[in-house]
């Protein structure tokens, strides 16, 4: 399965502390006090304690507030999806400029979201569009590094930046 589905195709699989430590970004010891508190369920097999994927998506993707930057972003991308949705062939005006981005960036980061984009513009429609509006995380970094530039006309940039206000 790719790498662009989200949530986790397999929500009942049971992570360690310092797995769920690392997809959170946070200390091992702060995903041991959320246990405690009962704010993250949990099993334990032997002495450790193992928490459930869905679980983890479920806290991850309900807690974390937008920043006034992610939220314009947002309704950014609902302008493109709609666009997209009218228009498919405006695609190739992203699949042109992520060509270009992936030139300047060949490593790192940057280059692994440029993969991922690549994989979402050869892909269905569905799953672009899920992505591109997405509050989740992976989607907000996403959208930092978005191909859709020269998408939208001044007037729709500017119309979306107004309604996320």
């Amino acid at each position: 399965m790719s790498s662009i589905t989200m949530p986790s195709a397999d929500a009942d699989e049971l992570l360690t502390t310092g797995e769920v430590a690392r997809l959170l970004g946070v200390s091992r010891q702060h995903v041991v006090n959320l246990t405690e508190r009962g704010d993250l369920p949990f099993e334990t097999t032997g002495t450790h304690r193992r928490v459930r994927r869905s679980d983890v998506d479920h806290l991850r993707y309900s807690t974390q507030r937008l920043s006034a930057d992610q939220r314009r972003s947002l309704y950014l991308a609902y302008a493109i999806a709609g666009k997209l949705v009218q228009d498919p062939t405006l695609l190739d005006v992203a699949r042109q400029n992520l060509a270009r981005m992936r030139e300047r960036h060949t490593r790192g980061r940057p280059a692994q979201w440029l993969r991922e984009w690549q994989e979402l513009l050869d892909g269905p429609l569905d799953a672009l569009l899920a992505a591109l509006t997405s509050p989740s995380q992976r989607s907000r970094e996403l959208r930092q590094n978005s191909p859709f530039a020269g998408v939208l006309t001044d007037a729709e940039r500017m119309a979306a930046l107004r309604a996320a206000r």
